[in-house]
């Protein structure tokens, strides 16, 4: 039986979970197909309740207010929106594009007749919504 080195054994293990997290990155971005056959990807989003009101984030990294619709019903929330690419100068080498670009469209269920929208702000690459109870 050969000797293991440590040192290549941590470098084989460190490998292959950044392969894992990659695998699982494209999973979660991987694209939903949209009702009318347009390609869209879903945004990731946080949903805190207090005793008081509702808020939901949703993660929207370089997406203008102007490129994004709220539609609230009594079913819950439809965000729909585009992020635009990021310009790629001519001539240069692309490693990596990991992050969504396109339309985007996340639907979320909860009782929302049963609130009140208040208010929206999109901040930081985030879109936050209230609603109060």
């Amino acid at each position: 039986m050969a000797a293991v080195d440590p040192g290549t054994l941590m470098w084989t293990t460190a490998c292959e979970m950044i392969d894992r997290a990659e695998r699982l990155h494209r999973q979660f971005f991987q694209p939903t197909a949209a009702a009318i056959g347009e390609l869209s990807w879903e945004p990731p989003i946080d949903i805190i309740e207090t005793d008081s009101e509702i808020v939901i984030t949703v993660a929207l990294p370089g997406v203008d207010r102007d490129d994004v619709k709220v539609t609230v019903d009594a079913d819950g929330v439809s965000v729909v929106g585009f992020r635009r690419p990021s310009a790629i100068p001519r001539g240069s080498l692309v490693h990596r594009l990991e992050i969504p670009y396109g339309k985007f469209e996340r639907q979320i269920s909860f009782p929302a007749r049963r609130l009140r929208f208040g208010q929206s702000e999109l901040a930081n690459g985030c879109l936050t919504l209230k609603f109060s109870k």
